[in-house]
C-alpha cells in the first residue's frame, strides 16, 4: 500500500480491520475509539513497571522483585479438587533456587523446558526449602543473552467486557504499523525547545516502551503539546479580539477618580486601590478591558466593581452587572441605589421573575439610555434586552457562569469593557486555562476592623452543646445561620436537609427563636420576604442550603453552623464561612461531620479548621478534588484534556504558555509553513468552544 492509502487507512473503521473485528470494535467505540488514529492517541493510563533485578542473596520476603536463572525441574499435578497446578524450579544465576508457581495455566508448559534462561518477577514468599514466586511473570532469554528488566506494560481505561490483553494486542497488531505515517506537527527547533521527543518516536515509546524513562519522555511530549495548543488557542482569542473590537475609552482623570471614591464612602485598601488603577489602565484604552477580579471572601470585590460602573457613567455609557442568582442581583442593585441616592445615575433591575409589565420598562429604559447601571441575572442574556450605549459588562461569580454565556456580551459592533469577578480565589493552573484570556487583579487584604472567626469541627452527637452556645450568642443580639446540602430529605435517615433541620430546630432545642427557610425552590417574592426579614433582624436564625454561598451580606450574622460538611468542596465551606466575618463581632462555625466520614473528607475538613486563607484553600481543593470537579469542562466551555493534568503538569503548563507567546510575538498568525499542521490543530481542536477563526 502506497503512503496515501495508508494515511486513508488511518481513518478506515476500525472494526472493519482483520485483528479488531466487529465484537471488539463495538468495545473500543464505547470509549471513543473508532478508527486506527484514534487507537494511536487513546494513551495508556499508567503502567506495570517491572520490579527490580536482584540476586539472590538480596531478596526479601513480601517484596516484589526479578531475577535471572535458569530451569532445572518442571512438575504438573491436578487436584482431588481438580485445580492444576504448574510448579518450576529455577536456580538463581547467583547459586539461589526459586520455585515458580501457576494455579490453572497448564498451557504455560509449552513455554517451558529444562535447561531455558529466563527472568522471573512477582512477589517473593518463604518457604521451608527455598524462595516461591506465584503466578509470576517470566520473559524467556536466549542462552548468551544478558539479564534485563522486563519492559512496562501500559495500563488502558477500559470498558465492561474488555481486557488489557485484548487492548494491547490491537494496540501491537493495528496501531504499531501505522506509527511512521502520522504527521508531525512541532518543528525541530520548536521540540527542542520544549525537550521531547519526535511524535514516531514518542508514539512507539508511549504505546510500546522499553523502560520507563522512555516512557516518561513520551509522556511529557503528549501532555506538553496538548497545553501549547490549548495556550495557543486561549492567547489567539484574546489577540483576535483585541485587533477586532473597539470599546469606548474611560480615563479616571484626577477629577473623576476623586469624585468616585468620595461617592464610594469608604476607604480603599491598598489592594483595592492596586486593582482600581489596573482597571482604570485598561477602562482609558479602546482595547476592551478583560480583567478578572479575584479576592477572598470579604476582601471588597464590589467597592471595586463599583468604582469601574461609576466610571463608565461619568463618560456617559451604561453598565451591566450580572449575578448568579435573584437574591444576590437583588442585594447589589440596593446596595448601589442606597450609594447613588442622592446622584444623577440611574440604577434598574432586571430577573426573570419579573411581571411581563415591569420588564418591559426595564427592557425600554435601557434600550433608550434611560438607565445608567442594570443589574440583573442571566436575564440580561435575552435577545431582547439591548443596550444603547453598553461601555462595560461586570460577571458576578463568574465561575457560576460558562464561556459560551459571556461570549454573549460581546456581540455588538462596539464591545463593552468586561470584568469578572470571583470570591473563590482561582488556582493558578486554573488561572492559566479557563481562565487565561484575562488579565487578574487580586485582592488578599480584608477592609480594617473584621473580627476573627473561630472555626470548628464537630460530629452529630456534639450537637446539642453546639445548639446552647447559639442560643446565648443570639441572646447577646447575635444572629445565626444553618446549613444543610439539601433542600428536603430524600429518605427517612436522611436528617441534613434544609426542611428536616428547620422543623427539628423549631420544634426542639431553639423553639423558642425566630427560625426562616431559605432555599432554591422558593417563590422569588418568598425568597425576598425571608432574606428581608433576616436582614432586618426580624428573624434570628436563618436556615438555609448553599445558596446563601454567593455574596449575601448581613453583618450582624455571627454564627454559622454547616451540616453533613463532610460533602463540600474545601472552596465552598470557606465561601460559606465568608458569611459570618463581616463586622466587628467575633464569628464562629462549626463544621459537622456526618455519621461515616471518611479518611479524606476528614483531612479536608480539618484543612478548613486550620486555615482561613481563601488562595491556599483553593490550591489545596484542586489537589484533593482534582481539576475535574473544582472546574468540570461544563463551567470552562473547554473540551477536556487528554493526558496532561492540571495539577501533575503545572510546570509543563508553565512552559507551554511561555512558548505559546513567543511563538504568537514572532508569528501572530502562526503563518510560516512549518507552523502550519499546529496552527490547523490548534483551530480544529479549539475553533468551536472558543469561536476561533482560522487565522491563517
Amino acid at each position: 500500500m502506497n503512503s496515501q492509502g495508508i494515511k486513508s487507512s488511518l481513518h478506515q473503521p476500525l472494526a472493519a480491520h482483520a485483528a479488531v473485528g466487529v465484537a471488539r470494535g463495538e468495545l473500543l467505540a464505547r470509549l471513543g475509539i473508532r478508527r486506527p488514529i484514534d487507537l494511536l492517541f487513546f494513551f495508556p493510563r499508567g503502567y506495570d513497571e517491572p520490579a527490580p533485578l536482584q540476586a539472590s542473596t538480596q531478596f526479601v520476603e513480601n517484596t516484589r522483585v526479578a531475577f535471572a536463572g535458569t530451569v532445572v525441574e518442571i512438575s504438573g499435578r491436578v487436584t482431588q479438587t481438580g485445580k492444576h497446578i504448574l510448579g518450576v524450579l529455577v536456580a538463581a544465576d547467583d547459586g539461589g533456587a526459586v520455585r515458580l508457581t501457576w494455579f490453572n495455566q497448564p498451557f504455560r508448559r509449552n513455554d517451558l523446558r529444562v535447561g531455558l534462561r529466563l527472568v522471573a518477577s512477582g512477589l517473593l514468599r518463604s518457604t521451608v526449602l527455598n524462595w516461591e514466586m506465584v503466578q509470576p511473570t517470566i520473559t524467556p532469554l536466549a542462552d548468551d543473552e544478558p539479564a534485563a528488566l522486563a519492559k512496562p506494560l501500559p495500563r488502558y481505561s477500559l470498558t465492561e467486557g474488555l481486557k488489557q490483553a485484548a487492548v494491547r494486542s490491537t494496540m501491537q497488531e493495528v496501531a504499531r504499523p501505522l506509527i511512521e505515517h502520522i504527521d508531525e506537527v512541532l518543528p525541530d527547533w520548536l521540540r527542542e525547545r520544549l525537550q521531547v521527543p519526535d511524535v514516531h518516536r514518542a508514539l512507539a515509546d508511549i504505546h510500546f516502551p522499553e523502560n520507563m524513562e522512555a516512557a516518561l519522555a513520551a509522556q511529557r511530549r503528549f501532555k506538553t503539546q496538548e497545553l501549547l495548543v490549548l495556550q495557543l488557542a486561549i492567547t489567539l482569542q484574546r489577540q483576535q479580539r483585541e485587533l477586532s473590537a473597539q470599546a469606548p475609552p474611560c480615563e479616571p482623570s484626577g477629577k473623576i477618580h476623586a469624585r468616585i471614591l468620595n461617592r464610594l464612602q469608604h476607604t480603599l485598601t491598598h489592594d483595592q486601590l492596586a486593582a482600581v488603577a489596573d482597571i482604570g489602565r485598561d477602562m482609558a484604552r479602546e482595547r476592551p478591558m478583560n480583567r478578572l477580579l479575584q479576592g477572598d471572601v470579604g476582601s471588597g470585590k464590589t467597592l471595586v466593581a463599583q468604582y469601574a460602573m461609576l466610571l463608565c457613567a461619568a463618560y456617559g455609557h451604561q453598565a451591566a452587572l450580572m449575578a448568579p442568582t435573584e437574591v444576590l442581583a437583588r442585594q447589589h442593585a440596593d446596595n448601589l441605589q442606597r450609594s447613588l441616592a442622592s446622584s444623577r445615575v440611574r440604577v434598574a433591575l432586571l430577573t426573570g421573575s419579573m411581571g411581563r409589565s415591569e420588564r418591559r420598562g426595564v427592557v425600554e429604559s435601557a434600550a433608550s439610555g434611560a438607565v445608567d447601571l442594570l443589574v440583573g441575572t442571566q436575564a440580561l442574556l435575552s435577545s431582547d434586552v439591548q443596550f444603547k450605549d453598553l461601555g462595560l459588562v461586570i460577571v458576578d461569580e463568574q465561575h457560576k457562569f460558562g464561556v459560551v454565556q459571556r461570549a454573549k456580551l460581546r456581540t455588538e459592533s462596539q464591545q463593552p469593557h468586561y470584568l469578572v469577578l470571583s470570591a473563590t480565589p482561582i488556582p493558578r493552573t486554573i488561572a492559566m486555562t479557563a481562565f487565561g484570556d484575562l488579565d487578574v487583579s487580586t485582592i488578599r487584604e480584608k477592609p480594617p476592623g473584621r473580627a476573627p472567626v473561630n472555626t470548628y469541627i464537630s460530629t452529630p452527637e456534639n450537637l446539642p452543646a453546639w445548639w446552647e452556645f447559639v442560643d446565648r450568642q443570639l441572646s447577646k443580639g447575635r444572629q445565626a445561620y444553618v446549613i444543610a446540602p439539601r433542600v428536603a430529605e430524600v429518605d427517612a435517615s436522611d436528617a441534613a436537609s434544609a426542611e428536616g433541620i428547620y422543623e427539628s430546630l423549631r420544634d426542639g432545642p431553639l423553639s423558642h427563636r425566630r427560625i426562616g427557610l431559605l432555599h432554591g425552590r422558593l417563590e422569588s417574592s418568598d425568597k425576598e420576604s425571608v432574606l428581608g426579614q433576616f436582614s432586618r433582624g426580624d428573624l434570628e436564625i436563618l436556615v438555609a442550603t448553599t445558596v446563601v454561598e454567593v455574596g449575601i451580606d448581613v453583618p450582624n450574622a455571627t454564627l454559622m453552623s454547616i451540616l453533613d460538611a463532610n460533602k463540600l468542596g474545601l472552596s465552598q465551606l470557606h465561601q460559606l464561612r465568608g458569611r459570618v466575618s463581616r463586622s466587628s463581632h467575633s464569628g464562629f462555625v462549626c463544621a459537622v461531620a456526618a455519621a461515616g466520614c471518611d479518611t479524606e473528607d476528614n483531612q479536608r475538613l480539618q484543612a478548613f479548621a486550620k486555615s482561613d486563607d481563601g488562595f491556599e484553600l483553593a490550591e489545596m481543593d484542586l489537589v484533593m478534588r482534582g481539576p475535574g470537579d473544582l472546574l468540570g469542562t461544563s463551567q470552562s466551555g473547554l473540551p477536556s484534556l487528554r493526558i496532561a493534568n492540571l495539577v501533575d503538569d503545572a510546570a509543563l503548563l508553565a512552559l507551554a504558555r511561555e512558548v505559546a507567546k513567543e511563538l504568537l510575538r514572532d508569528d501572530p498568525q502562526l503563518a510560516a509553513p512549518q507552523l502550519d499542521k499546529l496552527r490547523r490543530q490548534t483551530v480544529v481542536r479549539y475553533g468551536e468552544s472558543m469561536q476561533l477563526s482560522d487565522v491563517g
